[in-house]
């Protein structure tokens, strides 16, 4: 537990009997699987320890143990894996699978604010696309003679449908209309995809949804939202949320700053040691991008996340009175308390020098954001959750007693045994009640 880099795999007979260790260097691993033939393991992994921004790649190593692992997808600048975030369970992850053969590995990656499926040659490493971007994909199956697959997949106006697609082809056939009764007679409103240049001259993704009903010519009231992780990603995925805000008069507009995954590893590496500075920068830029909207009210534009969003919303009330109104949930606040009180919080001093705070509190402390509250004069709602082990509820805490004691308006909401993931999968009547939370408040200062 102390090291939780020392990740190995092991083989032993099926019958029973001696483990095998396979020649694998240290790192994350996950998801191995045998390959038909019998003579590889393929599974997801990483072996640079102590770089949380790391991509995720695909290894192969020999089952009888004499060779040392290979990562097939070294040479390119993509997550092997899955980072879209939304609030409606997700997309099944898919393991890596094999060809027939034995020669493929077929496997996800994250991309661009959507998920494709890739094949990967274990001969020379050379990759290709099987399921181009568009959505967030999952549950790959193959046929039996792997001919034709089927797998799930979602977009921003669908949580997710079956697909068919003959190997070889392009295209794919969509067998299933789920929830389609539902969706005929519900008006979403639109999604505008938006690329934009980060003050460090990097190209960024965003997107800006108006409401059902949407006139130009008025003007309304906007809330920014912020993904959690960091190393995550916002994307072409329902968020139940963001359409919820949308129906009752707002922009909402949410993008991929620097430090989440899905955009090449500088892009993850960017807020190493400096959690707030880049990612603020780029916040603040699409703001002004959107705030040149003539249907947006400037005066009336509201910001919200939850655990590293929260992490940046109370970084953003305390370096900029811009935003009227703030809700922080589940958030990270003091970087110091948190990493004895947090379930991993002493990993995340990987990314601030690894230096504990028992040897110097310099580097944790002037990156969290309660250092700097005593600027803040939004009008802040703090959600906590009194289960949440990722973020203990004592971060959010400490931002509600520091605005009370300033003198800025501000509200504790408490959820009792929810844990850190309540806007995905705690009770349905707290998910509802959270959800009203954040529109009262909201209503309050901005309409």
């Amino acid at each position: 537990d102390m090291d939780v880099y020392a990740v190995d795999i092991f083989t032993m007979p099926a019958e029973g009997g001696e483990f095998t260790k396979l020649n694998t260097p240290r790192g994350g691993k996950n998801a191995p699987v045998f390959s038909p033939d019998g003579k590889w393991i393929a599974y997801y992994g990483a072996d640079d320890e102590g770089k949380m921004y790391e991509n995720n790649d695909i290894w192969v190593v020999s089952t009888d143990a004499q060779q040392p692992a290979r990562n097939l997808t070294e040479k390119y600048d993509f997550y092997a894996g899955d980072s879209v975030i939304n609030d409606l369970g997700g997309i099944e992850p898919i393991p890596p699978i094999w060809s027939k053969d034995s020669r493929f590995v077929y496997f996800r990656t994250a991309e661009n604010g959507s998920s494709m499926i890739k094949k990967v040659d274990v001969t020379n490493g050379d990759v290709s696309v099987v399921v181009g971007p568009g959505g967030d994909v999952g549950s790959l199956g193959f046929s039996q003679n792997q001919d034709a697959f089927i797998y799930c997949q979602g977009n921003m106006y669908d949580p997710s449908q079956i697909y068919y697609q003959a190997m070889g082809e392009k295209s794919s056939r969509k067998l299933t209309s789920i929830n389609k009764e539902l969706f005929d007679e519900i008006n979403l409103g639109k999604v505008e995809e938006v690329w934009f240049k980060s003050p460090s001259g990097s190209d960024l993704q965003g997107w800006i949804m108006t409401p059902p009903d949407f006139d130009p010519s008025k003007k309304y009231p906007s809330i920014l939202e912020i993904h959690g992780g960091p190393w995550a990603m916002y994307g072409n995925l329902m968020m139940h949320e963001f359409f919820y805000l949308a129906s009752k008069g707002y922009v909402v507009y949410f993008s991929n700053p620097r430090g989440g995954t899905g955009y090449g590893t500088e892009h993850a590496k960017a807020i190493t040691n400096n959690w707030g500075g880049p990612a603020m920068d780029d916040l603040m830029a699409f703001s002004d991008l959107v705030a040149e909207r003539p249907y947006i009210d400037r005066e009336k534009m509201g910001v919200t996340g939850g655990s590293y969003g929260g992490y940046m919303t109370n970084w953003i009330i305390g370096h900029t009175d811009r935003f009227k109104a703030a809700v922080t949930q589940r958030c990270v606040s003091n970087l110091v308390s948190m990493w004895g009180s947090s379930d991993m919080g002493y990993l995340f001093e990987q990314d601030f020098g690894n230096v504990p705070p028992y040897v110097s509190i310099e580097n944790l402390w002037n990156n969290s954001p309660i250092k700097y509250i005593g600027n803040a004069k939004t009008p802040t709602l703090v959600i906590h959750n009194e289960m949440d082990l990722r973020c203990a509820i004592e971060q959010g805490e400490q931002v509600f007693v520091a605005l009370k004691r300033m003198g800025v308006d501000t509200e504790m909401v408490r959820f009792p045994e929810e844990p850190h993931g309540l806007s995905r999968m705690g009770r349905t009547d707290r998910r509802i009640a959270r959800l009203n939370h954040i529109l009262r408040w909201f209503e309050k200062y901005l309409k």
